[in-house]
């Protein structure tokens, strides 16, 4: 699959330096911490692919990424217990399949309804993300 040079998933690097933290990789997918963290642990897995849609993927391929997502989605719960994971997949602007999860706690910022893209409310320290991160590797 080609490569968009426009893309902050497919070109990494500064693109994706200015809301994401490079977290690993994945069996089809990259794994992304969101800089905003409104939400504790929120992160983006991108597909490998530069691809709109989920429906442009063959049967397997998508099921290998819902596999990746369900292993963050593990991961999440067991370092942060949230009440709730929230899944987002807009690509409204940026057209390369990916998902938001957003751990979600009751009686929190934004329970019981939609996730905002981006409130730009809480940016953590290099020390701060670095535990987060840290806590997400260790139950992937």
């Amino acid at each position: 699959m080609e490569k968009d040079l426009n893309c902050a998933y497919c070109m990494e690097g500064e693109l994706v330096a200015k809301f994401g933290i490079k977290i690993c990789d994945l069996t089809t997918s990259k794994l992304y911490l969101f800089k905003e963290q409104s939400h504790k642990g929120r992160v983006i897995v991108a597909h490998n692919y530069h691809v709109g849609d989920m429906t442009q993927l063959t049967d397997e391929e998508r099921t290998a990424f819902f596999a990746d997502i369900a292993k963050v989605s593990g991961a999440l719960q067991t370092a942060f217990n949230p009440d709730k994971v929230n899944y987002g997949a807009y690509g409204d602007t940026g057209h390369h399949l990916h998902f938001h999860l957003v751990p979600k706690y009751k009686e929190e910022f934004e329970w019981g309804g939609v996730f905002a893209m981006n409130p730009d409310k809480v940016y953590l320290s290099e020390e701060e993300y670095k535990d987060i991160i840290d806590q997400i590797q260790k139950h992937l």
